[in-house]
């Protein structure tokens, strides 16, 4: 039996007066009692907004569902029931994991009151039932020292963790569907397979249907049963997911399977999905790029010694110290990339704030050039702020939510020089949007409307704006889809050997 029922789904934009955006164009697909369904697709191929529509969560303002879509759960139109219906099967009997936990949890509220409230609306549990429950709840969804984190904030979990509560807030009232959309999206590597591990566990102990929305078709190998590929808001395919995985039948499935970068060669360009849908993908990856250094090229960046303590309070006088950094040093060649690599929590982060001066150093120096920067005083540091430039993990902290896209990639080369006038700065940003992959008409847009990926590509448009000569690229890419990571790849490594940049 269908637990939930969509059929010819279609979701429309309104982008001004004018001019509407079909984002979803007449779907249809069934999530089964105790089945997970995975809607895989690039960004911007509809899969969010399929997820907000079921939820009741699109933006009155702008959005617009035909009168002819149908969104059935155990045979009730969501579509037509009334706000109150809603709320009541929201987080009750239909719950969802976001994108983005950071900006899903209250910043200033704890981990234990924010699953407390949920148990509290729709169980009527009193403080203290509701307070031991969100303890378990911690505990069930593998979260370590879970006593110790029920009085945590959110921004004193890792992104993993913060993962882990939103899914124990999802699941608190035992739903009878989990809609989790890109739940292990910018997540290491080992924590994206342990919350696979958790979701599947979840799902079977607890006999509930998982809709799963993901930009990673291989990701999904082990736990869909059903997948759904979506482009451009249309289906492309769907079928068992044994079947879709040993024999796609639609040349966009097979090119989302064939497009992640072979690991055996380094090949000078990186495939994407057209080089697959042409038929011609050996064009990108045939010719290999030589990997290491001669030994002779200039140091660009140096870290020596570079260390970082954070501390704690520990009881009412104690103070607990946390060593993130400890003796960093390395080298960076003018026009080559380094790699630092390692899990969440490795310090990874922490030495690219070190290095862009936005964290104090404990210790340890950072040489630009041969000259220290960490000692000196911010007008003497002011020139290199264009010559080092970063990209941070996060599109949704690092964007300002007030300015047009335009605005954003403008400020910079405003404030450095960059660009005789508004004319040629604005020509300058449609350039790069070109080059990220963006529309020109995504630059009177704000960030709020574009996907996580998207985002993130205008987060390294706006980093390329001032054309630095190093580029720090925290996790850049791991947000994004495999071939929109390639296309990025590409161009910064076209940007390395026509600028001699150095990442």
């Amino acid at each position: 039996m269908s637990l939930l029922r969509v059929r010819d789904l279609a979701v429309d934009f309104r982008i001004d007066e004018s001019t509407t955006l079909r984002a979803v164009k007449g779907i249809g697909f069934d999530v089964a009692e105790r089945s997970t369904v995975a809607l895989v697709g690039e960004s911007g191929s509809g899969k969010t907004v399929t997820a907000l529509a079921i939820m009741g969560l699109l933006p009155r303002e702008n959005a617009t569902v035909h009168a002819a879509s149908r969104i059935d759960y155990l045979g009730r139109s969501l579509l037509q029931a009334t706000n109150r219906d809603l709320r009541a099967l929201r987080g009750a009997e239909i719950s969802m994991i976001f994108q983005e936990p950071m900006s899903s949890l209250n910043p200033v509220f704890t981990v234990g009151f924010q699953i407390a409230e949920a148990l509290r609306q729709h169980r009527a549990l009193p403080v203290s039932q509701a307070r031991l429950r969100a303890l378990q709840l911690l505990g069930e969804v593998g979260l370590a020292e879970p006593q110790a984190r029920l009085g945590a904030y959110p921004f004193q979990l890792s992104g993993g963790e913060q993962q882990r509560v939103m899914i124990a807030m999802a699941i608190a009232c035992e739903p009878k569907l989990l809609i989790a959309d890109e739940p292990t999206t910018a997540l290491d590597v080992t924590v994206q397979k342990q919350i696979l591990e958790l979701i599947a566990g979840l799902q079977a102990r607890r006999r509930m249907s998982v809709l799963f929305i993901t930009h990673d078709l291989s990701l999904v190998g082990e736990i869909a049963d059903e997948v759904v590929v979506m482009r451009d808001g249309e289906i492309r395919e769907q079928g068992r997911a044994e079947r879709i995985f040993s024999a796609p039948q639609d040349a966009y499935t097979r090119a989302l399977l064939a497009c992640r970068p072979p690991r055996s060669h380094r090949p000078r360009r990186l495939p994407v999905i057209d080089d697959f849908l042409k038929g011609a993908p050996g064009a990108a990856g045939g010719e290999e790029r030589r990997r290491g250094l001669r030994g002779d090229e200039p140091i660009i960046l140096e870290a020596r010694g570079l260390a970082k303590s954070f501390y704690f309070r520990d009881g009412f006088f104690g103070r607990r110290e946390l060593k993130a950094v400890k003796g960093a040093s390395f080298k960076l060649a003018k026009g080559k990339t380094l790699g630092v690599v390692g899990e969440s929590g490795s310090g990874k982060t922490t030495v690219a704030l070190l290095l862009m001066r936005l964290h104090k150093a404990s210790g340890g120096e950072v040489l630009f050039e041969g000259r220290d920067l960490l000692p000196l005083p911010p007008k003497a540091a002011y020139p290199y702020k264009r010559r080092i430039q970063i990209v941070f993990q996060n599109p949704y902290a690092s964007l300002n939510p007030r300015f047009t896209v335009g605005q954003i990639l403008m400020e910079p080369m405003q404030i450095h020089g960059v660009g005789s006038g508004a004319a040629e700065r604005r020509a300058l940003s449609l350039e790069l949007l070109g080059k990220v992959g963006l529309a020109a008409d995504s630059f009177a847009k704000y960030p709020h409307e574009f996907s996580g990926g998207q985002r993130q590509r205008i987060a390294i448009a706006r980093a390329l704006a001032l054309r630095p000569e190093v580029l720090i690229c925290d996790e850049s890419v791991s947000a994004l889809d495999v071939s929109v990571q390639a296309q990025l790849l590409n161009l910064l490594q076209d940007l390395q050997d026509e600028y001699a940049m150095s990442y």
